[in-house]
């Protein structure tokens, strides 16, 4: 079989004892602690005892069974004895390890090329199998360390039948296989979970059990680094620092490990007490307004599936329900408005959340931020103790992305022999029929090229580009990294009746805009350019990806894309009320009240500062306007028309240089003047909303005398005179609590201030409508007739244009961007005249 020797270790007749009082509560039935190549017992810092390999084994040991080296002591190391012997191997060995208890068990291999003169350890290149499943290929002269290192894993015994956990070493050619240490521990039952939670959030996923388990990082927050002595599973803690992106944004803070309690299901083999015991908080959090994320990076393996636990205790607060925040992971909400106390009715009680990502082809970092709710009346404040992060075994039963089946039995039985024949006859009889197809298909016409159907890869400067791409450039076969699906062009023609002009809902420069049904039953919208157009491509990109990394209650969400037969085509969540312009004038809907307008405004401004603040990068819009903010059936805002957004400024950064593009009557005069964009570009453009919905005329209206032609400035005019009530929307009159209406237009001043950093954050705009809400609130509690108009009544098949010329239908473009005009429209992924749908 190419195994040198089996070397079988029965129990060991010792049971490990830890003089430390932080691992008194657990007591493993399995605890192998095992000295390769060493002569005599040996006790590390921790107290545990490493027993000699030599001492359990059954089988005499054999010239080729491994041979022992020893070199000088290694005093600057915790295993310090430990790494003074190791035993290597010239062929594939095995250790097999009978336990007593079955289940999942702790593996943890120490490597330190110890000095020999016979063999170069630190040239060692070999592979580690544990019952078939290939752990790792180690190569200490592409690590570059100097230092010993331990690989921790988490392996099934006896799921697959075998009762023995089989440790097989192989040396790659020309090289030899070692090992200094070995540790084999019962894990409790509870530590891991059937099922967990994905984000991008979905139904639970089940984990199978023969599944390992590799640790990839282990991290206390804001505290020290905890060694094996500080945990009663001997696991290794390091310190977080090195991972945060801005170590600025961070704050340390730390309580006495006795304060914290664990409650039901919860016990000290999930973290120690003084993983629990330090957190990393939002910096100066008692500052009104800090609206940033806490933000850690690690690198990984591309193209595996993780495991992430975050750990959580509550030790910043002296009331409970007073600690709310967000929890992403890679951009993704993983646990929205976050209560702690709600989970654990108690301070200082630690908690964990367990949760599994994909990190696909072309990644290689999961990126894990906390920051502030969208809720304004709550401190704005962050925190997170702890994270584990797992690598997870892949279908090839390989923790190793480069290996997925090592060193298999070169003597086939006869079955696996028909097989291999058979397998090969077909693939070359599929060999000759593609081979055919291919000649044919040369002495065809050729035809129009098409492209595939696949989603685009995340590039890091996402956004950031204007320049003009070919649809088939854009292709990749990279899966996707949003919520969204790839929909066939069968499938979009069937949803629309192979788009049935009558269920036309809007028409813009990009191309018209269809209702249908897709065959889930699922209403959408759906928008389609011009076929064999290009017109619009630069946005029909940024659209799909921003809105794949985009998920938020006040976000129009994508369902999916076809890029199919020259065919560019978005399809969206169907939004019943449609765009918020046409609920304002230019049609014969009912008016909408004044606190319907306030909760509009509030849930636009939740999306708003969702793009913010809400990601890893700040993402500006860049497009804001009333036909952009999308309402379903209960009046429900959500931010629509992602085609001009960008990624914002850097940490590094006040602004970002680009193109001057947006929307006649909406765009910031700083950014139009400097070319300089920044998020508060976005507040200016949501100011001019807020007045529009407030008078409940456009933005830009020509055929006004020339002072009243800029919402803005007539809406400022009489701001700034106090007597903004004689300019509002007549349906409003007698119906506005004045305190209310002083407030807005204070907010809306602000907004439009003429410079940027004159103007308040997204936060703050959030947080003054819902103050202006509350005193409409506070005055007509008792009167129920603002209160008549919870939902929607039916809505005509079409709503005619406010006027005949709508200027804000334009997008801007400078003269240093002249050459983007090309892929500019006029309406770009905008313009929804429809309010039944986008």
């Amino acid at each position: 079989m190419g195994i040198s020797v089996v070397l079988v270790l029965f129990f060991f007749p010792f049971v490990c004892f830890v003089q430390s009082v932080t691992c008194s509560s657990f007591s493993p039935l399995d605890v192998f602690l095992i000295d390769c190549g060493g002569s005599k017992p040996i006790q590390v810092d921790d107290s545990r005892v490493f027993e000699p390999d030599t001492r359990v084994w059954s089988l005499k040991l054999s010239p080729s069974s491994g041979i022992v080296v020893s070199g000088d002591g290694i005093s600057s190391f915790g295993y310090s004895a430990l790494y003074n012997s190791a035993r290597v191997f010239e062929k594939t060995s095995v250790y097999a390890i009978k336990p007593k208890q079955i289940g999942r068990h702790w593996l943890r291999l120490h490597f330190f090329p110890v000095r020999n003169s016979k063999y170069d350890l630190r040239s060692a290149v070999f592979s580690v199998v544990a019952n078939g499943i290939t752990l790792h290929r180690f190569s200490f002269p592409k690590s570059g360390r100097n230092s010993p290192l331990v690989k921790e894993y988490v392996i099934e015994i006896g799921d697959s039948g075998s009762k023995n956990l089989e440790l097989k070493f192989c040396p790659s050619n020309g090289s030899v296989a070692f090992v200094n240490g070995i540790e084999v521990v019962a894990v409790p039952n509870t530590i891991f979970p059937s099922g967990v939670v994905p984000v991008p959030l979905g139904p639970e996923v089940e984990i199978p059990k023969h599944v390992a388990f590799e640790t990839a990082y282990r991290i206390n927050m804001g505290g020290p680094l905890l060694t094996p002595k500080n945990d009663s599973m001997w696991r290794t803690w390091e310190p977080d620092q090195a991972y945060l992106i801005n170590a600025a944004s961070a704050n340390s803070v730390a309580v006495n490990p006795n304060l914290i309690k664990y409650i039901d299901g919860i016990s000290a083999e999930i973290a120690p007490n003084s993983v629990y015991a330090t957190a990393q908080e939002m910096a100066e959090a008692n500052v009104t307004d800090q609206r940033f994320n806490i933000s850690w990076t690690f690198e990984v393996d591309e193209g595996f599936t993780y495991l992430i636990r975050l750990h959580f205790c509550d030790i910043v607060s002296t009331v409970l329900n007073s600690l709310i925040f967000n929890v992403y992971i890679n951009r993704q909400s993983a646990l929205p408005s976050f209560d702690i106390s709600s989970k654990t009715m108690a301070l200082s009680a630690a908690y964990y959340a367990d949760f599994v990502t994909n990190v696909s082809t072309g990644s290689n970092q999961i990126l894990v931020q906390v920051g502030p709710p969208d809720l304004r009346n709550l401190p704005s404040n962050a925190i997170l103790n702890g994270l584990e992060i797992m690598k997870m075994s892949n279908p090839c039963d390989s923790l190793d992305g480069n290996v997925c089946a090592i060193h298999k039995n070169s003597k086939f039985p006869r079955r696996k022999l028909i097989v291999l024949a058979v397998s090969s006859a077909s693939v070359f009889a599929v060999l000759m029929v593609v081979v055919a197809a291919l000649f044919l298909h040369l002495h065809r016409r050729k035809k129009p090229k098409r492209c595939s159907s696949s989603w685009f890869p995340l590039p890091t400067n996402m956004g950031n580009s204007d320049s003009k791409v070919s649809i088939c450039s854009l292709a990749s076969t990279a899966q996707s990294h949003g919520l969204g699906r790839v929909l066939s062009f069968v499938e979009i023609r069937e949803a629309t009746k192979n788009f049935d002009e009558s269920l036309v809902i809007g028409v813009g420069g990009f191309g018209k805009v269809y209702k249908g049904v897709l065959e889930s039953g699922v209403m959408v919208a759906v928008k389609r350019g011009n076929p064999g157009s290009r017109q619009g491509l630069t946005e029909f990109r940024t659209e799909i990806l921003m809105l794949s990394r985009l998920r938020h209650r006040h976000l129009v969400s994508l369902i999916g894309y076809c890029e199919e037969q020259n065919e560019m085509i978005l399809v969206y969540e169907f939004m019943a009320g449609g765009p918020l312009r046409k609920h304002l004038y230019g049609s014969n809907l009912p008016s909408l009240s004044w606190k319907q307008r306030l909760e509009i405004c509030i849930g636009a401004a939740k999306g708003l500062h969702y793009l913010h603040t809400g990601a890893s990068d700040t993402i500006i819009h860049r497009d804001v306007k009333t036909t952009n903010i999308l309402l379903d059936e209960n009046f429900t805002a959500k931010v629509a028309d992602f085609g001009l957004s960008k990624l914002g400024p850097t940490l590094d950064q006040t602004h970002v240089s680009t193109a001057v593009k947006g929307s006649f009557g909406y765009l910031d005069p700083e950014y139009f003047r400097r070319q300089q964009l920044t998020e508060k570009s976005d507040v200016y453009s949501f100011g001019v909303v807020l007045m529009e919905i407030l008078c409940a005329r456009p933005a830009i209206n020509p055929a006004l005398p020339r002072e009243q032609v800029n919402i803005a400035e007539w809406g400022m005019h009489w701001q700034k005179r106090g007597l903004l009530e004689r300019i509002i929307d007549p349906n409003l009159l007698g119906l506005i609590n004045i305190d209310s209406l002083r407030k807005f237009g204070e907010t809306a001043e602000k907004c439009l201030a003429e410079h940027g950093a004159e103007r308040p954050t997204m936060g703050d705009v959030l947080w003054n409508l819902e103050y202006a809400l509350q005193l409409q609130e506070a005055s007509t509690q008792n009167d129920s007739s603002d209160n008549s108009a919870n939902h929607i009544p039916e809505i005509p098949g079409w709503i005619p244009q406010v006027e005949s010329i709508s200027i804000d239908r334009f997008d801007i473009v400078s003269d240093q961007a002249a050459s983007d005009a090309t892929t500019t429209t006029s309406d770009v992924f905008s313009q929804i005249m429809d309010p039944k749908g986008r």
